[in-house]
């Protein structure tokens, strides 16, 4: 999985794995689906990426992982 950021085009694009795209979709304003051969979402790109989350800082981007039991973790720093 892998999360690019274009600061320039103001879009984030959430790579889900390494299978070829051959179909996009935008499901909403600003928001792209892309599928593989076997219809299944291999990436999700979101434009206007500065109007949807405002004063985002790119320094500080988190995450979250849940454990086996569902309980949320800390948030840690994106490396």
């Amino acid at each position: 999985m892998r999360l690019t950021i274009d600061r320039e085009a103001d879009a984030l694009y959430l790579q889900l794995g390494d299978s070829e795209i051959v179909e996009s979709e935008q499901v909403s304003d600003g928001v792209v689906l892309d599928y593989s051969k076997d219809e299944a979402v291999v990436g999700i790109e979101i434009w206007g990426l500065s109007k949807r989350v405002p004063g985002i800082d790119y320094s500080s981007l988190h995450y979250e992982m849940l454990s086996s039991d569902k309980k949320p973790r800390p948030s840690q720093p994106a490396a």
